[in-house]
């Protein structure tokens, strides 16, 4: 947890979900150069001599260590051949406006949990509350999803507020509403339970209604948590550190870089990260 301009915030977790080892770096690299024969790691200098077998690759991909490598990234400040080492993470518990700092990073795979297809418990909850004139259940509801990276009770509680607000105001507008919030299969239920509860526990164990964000997304803010995958090359991912790990940087996704080199091995922050 953490006070940043008066609001309480959760912060990230990260997992290292797989990296490539450097090995593949320095192959790369004394390709480039034809040094094989020059290389500490006997793997490497094997190669000169024979393509890789499979043992070999697995040999090569556990490489702590590469004198070339880290003169070329520090000497001669050579980086592409960083391109070749990727490192995937998983990110859990990060905000929306994050997502829109990373997209500012240009070489990245990211995969990030849709709003477009994940937001039917919140639909349900509003759908069981306008029909039984109940806004403090949809408040309560939602309120126990933990879906906001800020943790104060009260300010959560005027954003769920606001989301609400926006829903009923759409729903006046359209004649429709039901039928685009809720699956065909489950229309019956509105007007079989009285209870809000019973209603949303009903909604919940039908069938769910496909992307539903869609026509309703935009109730939620920047504040709301995401899940995302992401990968880097290291090279990228130097860039994304350097840029990020700064005082410069917005709070949340400064966070979130110093989770992600907390969980990358020491072989590559040797490379990407000034020595101290």
């Amino acid at each position: 947890m953490e006070e940043v301009y008066g609001i309480r915030y959760s912060k990230p977790e990260v997992v290292l979900l797989q990296d490539t080892g450097i090995g593949v770096a320095e192959v790369a690299a004394r390709t480039c150069y034809d040094s094989f024969s020059n290389s500490e790691n006997g793997v490497v200098q094997d190669i000169e001599t024979k393509l890789p077998d499979a043992p070999m690759c697995d040999e090569l991909n556990s490489i702590d260590d590469s004198k070339l490598l880290d003169d070329l990234a520090w000497t001669y400040f050579h980086h592409s051949i960083l391109e070749h080492a990727n490192l995937s993470y998983l990110v859990r518990g990060t905000s929306r406006g994050v997502l829109q700092e990373h997209a500012r990073h240009r070489i990245q795979a990211i995969s990030v949990r849709s709003t477009r297809y994940t937001m039917s418990s919140i639909i349900n909850a509003f759908v069981a509350s306008k029909k039984t004139n109940d806004k403090e259940f949809f408040i309560q509801k939602v309120l126990s999803f933990d879906m906001f990276v800020t943790i104060d009770k009260d300010y959560n509680t005027l954003e769920i507020s606001a989301m609400y607000d926006k829903l009923d105001f759409q729903s006046k507008r359209l004649d429709d509403f039901y039928s685009i919030a809720v699956a065909k299969s489950s229309l019956e239920f509105l007007d079989k339970f009285d209870s809000a509860t019973e209603l949303y526990d009903a909604l919940q164990n039908g069938k769910k209604k496909r992307n539903v964000g869609d026509a309703f997304k935009h109730i939620i803010t920047d504040n709301v948590k995401v899940d995302m995958v992401v990968t880097f090359n290291l090279r990228s991912l130097k860039n994304y550190f350097t840029l990020r790990d700064s005082g410069a940087a917005y709070f949340q996704i400064r966070w979130l870089a110093q989770e992600m080199m907390s969980v990358t091995p020491k072989k590559y922050l040797d490379l990407i990260i000034k020595k101290r």
